[in-house]
């Protein structure tokens, strides 16, 4: 019976080695990586789903765009419209797999006079990101709510969300635009900073569409080779979405700590606002598109010049 035993681990062993590969992997630090701390810890601790993996984590797109586009990762973890850009540069090369963050926007004060987005006006905003998803998800939702960029709101721009917070804290009655765990990160410095408003609801109110922060993409190449083993990656990123979200006061803030993504006290506070999540197959079609579409209309080179096909997104 302990042969027979021994035998049926064996073939199993075996059947998903069949499926497995060496899968490198690049995210951004934030958000977009936190839902792949539980799989990095269990790859680091030798708990193996059948795929080796390696994981390289950077501060910016601009260090991660280039590892996918040479060849030098099979999946990486970038913002949303970026993806529709990389998937013009590289002529369909790459597909997305999966959105992994959805909206992290928030408008924060230092103290107690926005209720609602009317209250913005007369204000100026200090916001980061500038010609990327922050800029095109604020001027939507401003113009959308009535409100005129340089007549009834100013918007300043600062080169790095830590200046936004810098000028937030010495300034009572200012406004800024915060992504998490940046919002975050701020309440805990100053307790006179609070989130007024979410600039995802208000998104979402006007568009009927969520909005995406990250999504997950891989070269088409690879998944052209590596079906099985591109199902095992998902599954086990599944997983550990769910077991960082579900124990962001624990364990899964520890995790994201560990590996340098947000610190650990930040992480335990900033996890259930980040809306960290792995949307798949048609649902993550229908949600992506949507977006794309809105952003398309608003800015066409904010998603490449063109939206993308159905080739765009893996849906099987």
């Amino acid at each position: 019976m302990k042969k027979i035993y021994c035998m049926m681990l064996l073939f199993a062993a075996v059947l998903l080695s069949l499926g497995a590969a060496d899968v490198s992997v690049a995210a951004m630090r934030g958000p977009t990586a936190m839902g792949l701390a539980k799989l990095m810890y269990d790859s680091e601790s030798g708990i193996s789903d059948g795929n080796d993996y390696a994981f390289t984590l950077e501060g910016a797109p601009d260090a991660v765009v280039p590892m996918i586009v040479r060849g030098d990762v099979d999946i990486a973890a970038i913002p949303g419209n970026l993806a529709s850009v990389l998937y013009q540069r590289t002529h369909g090369g790459i597909e997305v797999i999966g959105i992994n963050t959805l909206g992290v926007l928030y408008i924060v004060e230092n103290g107690n006079s926005v209720n609602s987005i009317e209250d913005l006006r007369g204000k100026t905003i200090y916001s980061a990101g500038k010609g990327a998803t922050p800029e095109y998800a604020l001027q939507y939702v401003l113009a959308a709510y009535g409100l005129e960029v340089g007549k009834d709101v100013e918007i300043e721009w600062k080169s790095e969300h830590a200046e936004c917070v810098a000028a937030l804290s010495a300034d009572e009655n200012s406004v800024a635009m915060l992504p998490q765990p940046f919002a975050t990160t701020a309440i805990m410095k100053d307790s006179d900073i609070r989130v007024a408003l979410d600039l995802n609801d208000l998104w979402q109110e006007k568009t009927g569409h969520v909005l995406i922060t990250g999504v997950t993409v891989a070269r088409k190449d690879f998944i052209e080779e590596n079906e099985e083993a591109l199902s095992i990656f998902l599954s086990s990123y599944k997983d550990s979405v769910e077991f960082i979200n579900e124990r962001a006061d624990g364990e899964g803030a520890a995790m994201v700590g560990h590996y340098g993504i947000v610190p650990e006290n930040v992480a335990k506070s900033a996890i259930p606002y980040c809306n960290i999540v792995l949307i798949t197959g048609e649902e993550m079609k229908a949600s992506l598109s949507g977006y794309l579409d809105i952003l398309f209309a608003q800015n066409p080179q904010s998603v490449g010049g063109n939206v993308p096909g159905d080739d765009f997104y893996y849906t099987e």
